[in-house]
């Protein structure tokens, strides 16, 4: 049986951040085919931008035009780690064919739940027909020229400001290749858990049956399906109430 491997590059000056993605948890088990899916794996690919630079790290970035606080990566320098570190070494002829180049930016679509799940549906599955490039931003930012020419798709994981585009790109894998077939050894795990459904998860319990005078909830003691699966949407929805009533009102939006 062919395999189809989904090659996942990172364009980074810090590839020692991807280590434990490799090693460790559901991620490391699917980077190392632990739990490979009909002939589908993945493969984690960091590139060091800095390799790329006669200088190193230095001059990696550069002061921007027009002024203004911080330093800017260059478009020259990122334009020949992508051609010499990853579309070379790939074997690529059609950058716009078979690759799709995503760059954690606050300028993103806003990170969730549903986007997670679209994202690995487009780009994670055995239906696509591309590997993925993340380009991992420092400093300021990227020179805007480069994100014009090369950047399929913008991310942000959140209204805040990370150091670098390595926690983010993390974040981003983490959550969505949970969603890639065969990535989690029960695939309904990813269908009852928090935001599957607007709501977050019910309460969960398991030994000691008694801690601190507390008990297990008699109905998941029951026996009784019904009777649990009534115990887990309440849990659900009270959970929900009390600490995320904003999904709620979401859900009653649509």
């Amino acid at each position: 049986m062919s395999v189809q491997k989904r090659k996942i590059w990172i364009l980074t000056m810090f590839e020692d951040y991807f280590a434990p993605l490799k090693e460790f948890g559901v991620l490391g088990s699917a980077f190392r085919n632990e739990r490979g899916s009909d002939g589908f794996e993945f493969e984690l690919i960091p590139v060091n931008l800095s390799s790329f630079n006669p200088k190193g790290f230095k001059g990696v970035d550069d002061a921007p035009f027009g002024g203004g606080a911080g330093m800017i990566m260059r478009s020259d320098i990122l334009k020949e780690a992508l051609y010499e570190g990853i579309i070379k070494p790939g074997g690529y002829s059609n950058i716009k064919d078979e690759l799709h180049i995503v760059c954690p930016s606050p300028r993103g679509t806003v990170w969730n739940d549903k986007v997670a799940r679209d994202f690995a549906k487009r780009t994670l599955s055995k239906s696509s027909n591309k590997d993925l490039v993340f380009i991992c931003g420092r400093y300021e930012g990227i020179d805007e020229r480069f994100l014009e020419s090369y950047v399929d798709e913008f991310l942000s994981v959140g209204d805040y400001i990370l150091t670098g585009g390595e926690l983010a790109t993390m974040i981003i894998l983490d959550s969505s290749m949970r969603f890639s077939d065969g990535v989690l050894g029960n695939k309904l795990s990813a269908e009852d858990e928090s935001f599957a459904d607007d709501k977050l998860e019910y309460a969960l319990y398991t030994r000691p049956r008694e801690f601190e005078n507390k008990t297990i909830p008699d109905e998941l003691l029951s026996g009784d399906p019904k009777k649990i699966n009534a115990f887990k949407e309440s849990s659900s929805m009270d959970i929900t109430t009390r600490f995320r009533p904003d999904l709620l009102d979401k859900k009653t939006s649509k």
